[in-house]
């Protein structure tokens, strides 16, 4: 498998305080890797910064063989990057039908589409995550899972390559996490899709990962199998704990 997406000496400061230092990985077309670390390790910085929503400081981004470092979010879209956000970002005013329609205009290969077309093919996203039959509701009246599904379908219309999915699990109730489990297994094999997944619900990770990279301190901690890396002794010792098994 080739790498569609290369991660080479990223490196990101705040006000002297390091957010990232000097972190380099692949991730393979086609697989699950997951990305892990305690809180404040920097996970966020660095979706951030390969979303275009930050600027790295040092090091260089690229997506399928393209430099995509200094360019904008909705370009890194147009060429196969989508994501998802932890709190969900909703367009609170509009319908779940409208917001995925502005996703569908966004995305790779949009430039000639019709407003029109484009809600058409929202629909069919709409009824993939089931929300179709909540197309004609305000985004800020769907439940908090509802809210989820719709981050997913917004991602989905924009015909990514590769996909960041941001603790979808957070503040979902066990049934539905496991419902959203399943929704982002259906939708790697249905669209084909590569996913780069932040957790910290490691039983998740474990099953669904090829891959996990683990950093501390903005520093890459360890990286291999899942299996792996939830036995290193440096991820135990920073992160999971000798009995994380209990809890996950």
């Amino acid at each position: 498998m080739k790498d569609i997406l290369k991660v080479k000496n990223l490196s990101k400061n705040f006000g002297g305080i390091v957010a990232v230092r000097d972190l380099s990985f692949e991730i393979k077309e086609g697989e699950t890797l997951g990305f892990i670390g305690p809180n404040g390790a920097g996970k966020s910085t660095v979706v951030n910064i390969l979303s275009g929503l930050i600027p790295a400081d040092k090091g260089e981004v690229e997506l399928d063989g393209v430099n995509i470092t200094h360019m904008k979010p909705y370009q890194r879209a147009r060429l196969g990057l989508a994501r998802t956000y932890q709190i969900p970002r909703p367009f609170p005013e509009l319908t779940a039908l409208a917001s995925v329609t502005v996703s569908a205009l966004c995305g790779k290969k949009r430039k000639n589409q019709s407003f029109e077309d484009a809600a058409v093919e929202a629909t069919h996203y709409l009824e993939f995550v089931g929300l179709f039959s909540k197309r004609n509701i305000l985004a800020r009246d769907l439940t908090f899972y509802e809210l989820r599904m719709l981050e997913l379908a917004r991602a989905l219309a924009t015909t990514p390559k590769i996909l960041f999915i941001d603790e979808v699990m957070a503040g979902l109730n066990p049934g539905e996490a496991n419902r959203a489990v399943k929704m982002i297994a259906k939708a790697k094999e249905q669209f084909g899709l590569t996913i780069f997944w932040i957790e910290h619900v490691m039983a998740v990770l474990v099953e669904a990962a090829d891959r996990i990279v683990a950093i501390h301190y903005g520093s890459k901690l360890a990286e291999g199998t899942p299996d792996e890396v939830v036995n290193n002794d440096a991820v135990i010792e920073a992160y999971l704990g000798r009995g994380w098994k209990e809890y996950a």
